[in-house]
């Protein structure tokens, strides 16, 4: 398979034909307008001298791994309708998966579509080397910058850029995406020309398949920290741009790799002169047909669409986190036009194995309990059981290995402790155990350690006005002294991510009130309790629901002044994927989410965690006038300040 690089600037020859096919457009002149029309329109299939044979193009694909190395140990499925827990995806298990099929499969193209970094401690720690390391276990045949590629800046990612390729592949991917354009002298352009570039030509089997990138534009400026000098310019512009300049080189086959979402990914292809395929990431969007292990996808894997010659597009996308491997057939006729949109989307699937016993407790499954539920899900559809690589897993150890001993590593200190209580007033004190916490649920602050929180999503976020932490996603006080990653995740342990949710003034009320109306009213866990950053408030728990949050104001981020929430005017909330998702009660949120109004970050929260800890060195109690509890009514009527 052989690779042709290309940049977006064009030879004097080049320049020159396409001056003279201008004239020929002008002129009116038939022959040579006939002769040149690639360079005056868009080439069309038919413009292409015929093959032979039909042509079968396979593509194995993922996108959106951010940095989940290891794979999931619990994921629960059903297996014959009985709830079982499964070892699920994996850069281990994804390498031996491509490993087989390239085997098989001659004309073979690897993708990855991008957000490959953030998410976990391996790009805490490592920078995108281990990304690197494990996805240099696949070779993939190109790769394009997802938005979260920006989250620690251009250099970041030049330096992913540089790690692939390496090891055991016999070449470096194409790195793409036509519409990201930097400075010369910067990180992605460091000797001026730029390291990524807007198309690729693979040669498989004999034919060559063009290879275009995009990434999301609006979200990466917004959302992540590109150097101001680099452009993002229009996706489906930049797009079109760079699959003329293949077509008019003879190369009829066009695979768009996107980072842009699903559905921008239907709505690009409608847009599109001459695209075939495209592979996309962003939306984290479950493809294909799982209703045998009691999951539901979005929409059919691969996903076929028109084009704007009226001609098929297969689109897919792989979910997330690298629980999915993507196998993608496309044939072509004669004329180079799609036929035929096929493959598969399979769950990886692997040890351990669980199912819960008749009291409800899950039992590790051993012996021929074991055999019987591996042999049925290797039969399932949308099932691939797949023992991970040796080789990618004992590259993987040596990274898990480090990680063990750098959560020892110093992040900062805190001079005093900050503690921990779910509900200002409660009965019972969970920090009493902590020096200087044996009265912390006298105060209507309430929770130190989940105010500071909120104010490291509030920090981690450069659109938000406030942010929400509810006490239950908090597990343990902070106490005085040294803070180490270990401590970061004591406190906060979950898989959580970040969400930017836009939303008026009377929603985030709603909300509010949802929060606490779930432990008040309806008499569930009062790990719900909300706390906030940039968010203040006087909260009544003898009212009744609705009236319960009283004098609510805002931090005006430009003049520093604390302002009355308006209820006609739009915010921004950052809170994390379980309350936006309607945990824990919040069913205003689920509503705005399922309206389309939130935004996943995919930010890990306990990293915004320990990046706030580090930025500030020293981790202390929220000022009393910015901590969101300033006044509290209990149910008893006791007045907390």
């Amino acid at each position: 398979m052989n690779l042709a690089l290309n940049t977006p600037s064009r030879a004097p020859a080049d320049r020159a034909i396409r001056r003279l096919a201008r004239g020929a457009c002008r002129a009116g002149l038939a022959a040579l307008l006939v002769t040149l029309l690639a360079a005056c329109t868009h080439p069309s299939p038919g413009a292409f001298a015929p093959t032979a044979a039909d042509y079968t193009l396979h593509i194995a694909h993922i996108n959106d791994h951010h940095s989940q190395l290891d794979g999931l140990s619990d994921f629960e499925l059903k297996v014959d309708g009985v709830p079982t827990r499964v070892g699920l995806g994996g850069m281990a298990r994804q390498a031996a998966a491509f490993q087989a099929l390239a085997s098989r499969e001659p004309a073979l193209l690897k993708l990855h579509a991008g957000d490959a970094l953030t998410g976990s401690l391996y790009y805490t720690f490592f920078q995108g080397d281990a990304d690197a390391a494990l996805m240099n276990s696949i070779c993939f045949d190109a790769f394009i910058p997802g938005n979260h590629e920006f989250d620690d800046g251009d250099a970041t990612l030049a330096r992913l850029l540089g790690a692939l390729g390496r090891g055991p592949c016999a070449q470096p991917p194409a790195l793409l995406s036509a519409n990201i354009v930097p400075a010369a002298g910067t990180p992605l352009a460091p000797g001026g020309a730029p390291i990524l570039l807007p198309w690729a030509v693979r040669r498989v089997q004999g034919v060559d398949v063009g290879l275009v990138g995009v990434t999301v534009s609006g979200k990466t400026r917004v959302s992540s920290r590109p150097l101001a000098s680099t452009q993002f310019l229009d996706e489906a512009q930049a797009a079109q741009s760079a699959i003329d300049n293949l077509r008019a080189r003879g190369v009829r086959h066009i695979v768009l790799l996107t980072h842009i979402g699903f559905e921008a990914d239907r709505a690009l292809a409608a847009r599109l002169h001459g695209v075939d395929v495209i592979i996309g990431g962003d939306s984290h969007t479950l493809l294909g047909d799982f209703r045998a292990v009691g999951i539901e996808a979005a929409a059919p894997y691969p996903t076929t669409a028109r084009n704007a010659d009226g001609e098929p597009v297969c689109i897919g996308q792989a979910w997330e986190y690298g629980k999915v491997f993507a196998h993608m057939v496309v044939r072509f006729d004669a004329e180079g036009r799609v036929r035929a949109c096929g493959g598969s989307a399979s769950l990886l699937v692997g040890e351990p194995l669980a199912q819960a016993d008749a009291q409800g407790r899950w039992q590790a499954l051993t012996g021929a309990a074991l055999q019987a539920v591996r042999a049925r899900l290797a039969a399932t559809p949308g099932v691939l059981w797949q023992e991970p690589s040796p080789e990618a897993a004992a590259v993987l150890a040596r990274y898990a290995g480090q990680v063990e001993a750098l959560k020892a590593q110093p992040i900062g200190f805190a001079p005093e402790p900050l503690c921990h209580v779910r509900v200002p007033g409660e009965a019972s004190n969970a920090s009493a155990g902590v020096p200087g916490c044996e009265t912390a649920h006298q105060f209507a602050r309430g929770s130190d350690a989940a105010q500071a929180v909120a104010e490291a999503f509030l920090a981690a976020s450069r659109r938000a006005d406030f942010a929400l932490q509810n006490a239950g996603g908090v597990r343990t006080p902070i106490p005085a002294g040294p803070l180490t990653m270990e401590t970061a995740f004591r406190v906060l342990p979950f898989a959580n991510t970040l969400v930017e949710i836009e939303l008026t003034g009377a929603e985030l009320l709603q909300a509010l009130e949802d929060g606490v109306a779930n432990h008040l009213d309806l008499g569930r866990s009062d790990g719900s309790h909300p706390f906030a950053a940039g968010l203040r408030w006087r909260l009544d728990l003898r009212a009744p629901r609705r009236q319960r949050f009283q004098q609510v104001e805002v931090l005006d981020k430009a003049s520093g002044r604390w302002q009355p929430l308006e209820p006609a005017r739009r915010y921004v909330l950052v809170t994390h994927d379980y309350l936006a998702a309607g945990r824990d009660g919040y069913d205003t949120l689920a509503r705005l989410s399922a309206e389309g109004r939130a935004l996943n970050t995919y930010l890990l929260y306990t990293q915004t965690f320990v990046d706030h800890v580090r930025a500030r060195h020293t981790l202390q109690r929220a000022d009393p006038e910015s901590v969101s509890h300033q006044a509290v009514t209990t149910r008893d009527g006791r007045r907390l300040r």
